[in-house]
């Protein structure tokens, strides 16, 4: 086997002055969105003007050299009182459509969390709204700046592997008890009468499906011509945590499967089917691993450039936007599908049981299984699960 490391340098210095921002949602996961604005404002690319927040960050909430950004629960007045001219939102599904248009009417540009949105609908009012409005919109999918991602698609309409027969994709990972409490929406399919639709598929895992579509070069909402789903869960919650989804496309099918409740947790992937080879990519890693006839095995890591500095770069020199929301339609085909869908049902007892510490639910078989979908292009139903005796079919 061959190995070669392909790296980029993500951020550049630069003499435009940083661009202010806003961050919509500091904690959880926001923590990751604070450490990177750090990162970018050490370069010059960034300024953090303002954090949105219902209760104000602490002091030692706030990684040093950020400065004391202005706080407010109210986005809206915060981007007013601050001239911020990109709102990054990292808050609960929900809420991204309403406060992604609160920003854009302002003429403030965004960084949206992934998935974008709970509905189909909702899609469309954020897409026409943004479009409307005339500012720039980037879906936080990172697996898609990847600079594997233009490189695979290379690979697949240069022949490498032949005529492509499909994509898979697989995730296995574990999630325990405190997963689903760490917020009132956690797990939820709907909350107080609104979507939410806080499955595997759909948020943790959602990399996996958008990165098999992108691979595929079916991004759009029209590439989806039909969608079957399995849904099911081993915990005790509304969304499911070990599922599937085959998505028809003109370029071959997609087919995904995600748990939260592996055995032995690991690195998700995606797999691109040919006739006369096979490409691997573990999007996580930006590493991919090309195997074909004729050749002997070929490892490659590439570098990935980073969606908010791509959001700079698109205002301040007219980069091409890498995750535009009409670049998520397919992917919220498949959002649409997953609330349409019968509620997941619950594995039987016995088909499931808790690790040593009583901390989080594992599916024995499951890591296998969800390989095993990403390997052949089928459902859990056709591979045999003893939990998953038929197909349920909804298109979205």
């Amino acid at each position: 086997m061959t190995t070669t490391e392909v790296t980029a340098v993500t951020t550049t210095e630069t003499t435009t002055p940083p661009v202010p921002l806003v961050l919509a949602g500091a904690r959880g996961h926001g923590r990751w969105h604070l450490d990177n604005i750090l990162r970018l404002q050490r370069a010059g690319r960034v300024r953090l003007a303002g954090i949105c927040e219902l209760t104000p960050l602490a002091d030692e909430e706030i990684p040093d050299g950020l400065g004391t950004p202005a706080q407010s629960p109210d986005l809206g007045a915060l981007l007013d009182q601050t001239g911020a001219r990109i709102a990054v939102l990292c808050t609960p599904i929900p809420t991204h459509t309403d406060l992604a248009l609160t920003a854009a009417r302002r003429g403030v540009h965004v960084l949206l969390e992934k998935p974008p949105t709970p509905s189909y609908a909702e899609f469309r009012r954020l897409a026409d709204g943004i479009a409307e409005a005339g500012v720039a919109c980037q879906i936080g999918f990172q697996s898609l700046g990847s600079h594997a991602v233009p490189a695979i698609r290379k690979l697949i309409a240069d022949g490498a592997i032949g005529e492509v027969a499909g994509v898979g994709g697989a995730g296995a990972w574990a999630r325990d008890e405190a997963y689903y409490r760490r917020a009132p929406w956690a797990g939820r399919r709907r909350m107080n009468g609104t979507d939410v639709v806080d499955g595997v598929l759909t948020n943790p895992l959602a990399h996996t499906t958008a990165t098999a579509l992108a691979l595929l070069g079916t991004t759009r909402a029209e590439d989806v011509t039909g969608i079957e789903t399995e849904l099911w869960r081993a915990n005790a919650i509304e969304s499911d945590d070990t599922s599937c989804v085959r998505m028809s496309t003109p370029r071959g099918p997609v087919a995904v499967a995600a748990t939260l409740c592996a055995e032995h947790p690991d690195e998700p992937y995606v797999l691109v089917h040919g006739r006369s080879g096979r490409i691997t990519f573990w999007y996580k890693q930006d590493r991919v691993l090309l195997q074909r006839a004729g050749h002997g095995p070929q490892e490659i890591t590439y570098g990935r450039t980073d969606l908010l500095d791509n959001l700079v770069d698109h205002l301040t020199t007219g980069a091409e936007l890498l995750v535009p929301p009409a670049a998520t339609g397919a992917f919220m085909r498949l959002v649409e599908a997953v609330r349409t869908a019968p509620d997941p049902r619950p594995l039987p007892h016995g088909t499931w049981r808790t690790d040593p510490d009583g901390d989080r639910r594992i599916v024995p078989g499951v890591d296998a299984l969800v390989a095993a979908v990403a390997d052949t292009l089928s459902l859990y139903s056709e591979l045999g699960a003893p939990w998953a005796p038929r197909k349920e079919a909804s298109l979205g």
